[in-house]
């Protein structure tokens, strides 16, 4: 009998429903799961999608591989891997997934040391001698270790989230919700009795990037009542402001200054990775705009609106 793992399983994006019904689909026209469920000791690593499709459809044969693993850490480092070289991710996912395979692989020897200093397996052969774990994670997934580390960082701040309040890391993951980073690399940061309130606060328009629409920041500020701003707070009167939780906002400030580092200065890497973070919330909100939209897309009108928005960004890169 298989068995699904909490851990494992919260480390693969969840499909949408209709991704879901699209599998269920493609497996009943098949007649059976083709590609085989990959186990170690009976505990599903790969193919938990599959295995709900096959809860439902208890008659659908298929088949298993066991692999192995040295132990949960190398498990969990391996479906990170691998849901990273095979899934259309969202920003959040991507970020969430390299973060989890930082942390278990420098779990593994007890630090980010020299990659030849990881434990032998059958899947750290292909390891760079040499390079640090930040390093050659950085260079399979094309960014800066610095990215890396501080994806460690916010998957480290979603899965505190999850704990303090069970569903956010879905939530945030699947882009109901994008708070910024810092205010989720926050919550992990903030003593254990402070935490229920950082995550909550994650939902409030004052922590969400500022790619949401204006349409919903404004729905969101008449279903709630308006407190006094307060005039030590700095304000972009660029974008309307919501609504200000002077302590929340406080406190997610105070913490991501101190991870800056001791004196709260922002460094270069800081900023690349500010900027890096707004290239793929871009990229991911246009992809997700067009995909909602099809009809919309074909349109004479907006393919020409589109191409003056298009060239108003091209203007602003070349400028810089």
């Amino acid at each position: 009998m298989l068995k699904i793992d909490p851990e494992f399983a919260d480390q693969i994006p969840p499909l949408t429903e209709d991704e879901f019904r699209q599998l269920e689909a493609n497996i009943l026209s098949d007649g059976e799961v083709i590609n085989p469920i990959l186990v170690w000791n009976g505990v599903i690593v790969d193919g938990h999608n599959r295995f709900r499709v096959l809860e439902l459809h208890p008659e659908v044969p298929y088949k298993t591989f066991e692999k192995q693993f040295s132990d949960r850490g190398e498990v969990v480092a391996w479906i990170c891997k691998n849901q990273l070289g095979r899934r259309n991710l969202t920003p959040a996912q991507r970020k969430y997934l390299i973060g989890k395979q930082y942390d278990s692989e420098k779990a593994l020897h007890g630090g980010d040391r020299k990659s030849a200093d990881v434990k032998s397996s059958s899947e750290n052969q292909n390891l760079i001698s040499g390079m640090k774990t930040c390093e050659r994670i950085a260079k399979e997934n094309h960014v800066g270790k610095s990215y890396v580390i501080d994806a460690g960082h916010y998957a480290n701040g979603v899965d505190a989230a999850e704990e303090a309040v069970p569903g956010t890391r879905q939530d945030i993951l699947s882009g109901k919700i994008c708070p910024v980073d810092a205010a989720v690399q926050a919550v992990a940061q903030a003593p254990p009795e402070e935490r229920v309130t950082l995550a909550n606060h994650l939902r409030d328009p004052e922590v969400q990037r500022r790619g949401k629409p204006r349409s919903e920041i404004k729905r969101t500020q008449t279903e709630r009542q308006p407190e006094e701003p307060d005039p030590s707070e700095p304000f972009d009167d660029e974008e309307e402001a919501a609504p200000v939780t002077k302590v929340s906002r406080k406190q997610i400030m105070e913490i991501y200054n101190s991870m800056l580092n001791s004196e709260g200065i922002t460094t270069e890497d800081d900023v690349v990775l500010d900027m890096q973070d707004a290239v793929d919330t871009l990229i991911f909100r246009w992809n997700k705009c067009l995909e909602l939209n099809p009809e919309i897309a074909k349109e004479k009108t907006f393919l020409t609106r589109i191409s003056q928005i298009a060239k108003e960004g091209i203007y602003y890169l070349q400028k810089f």
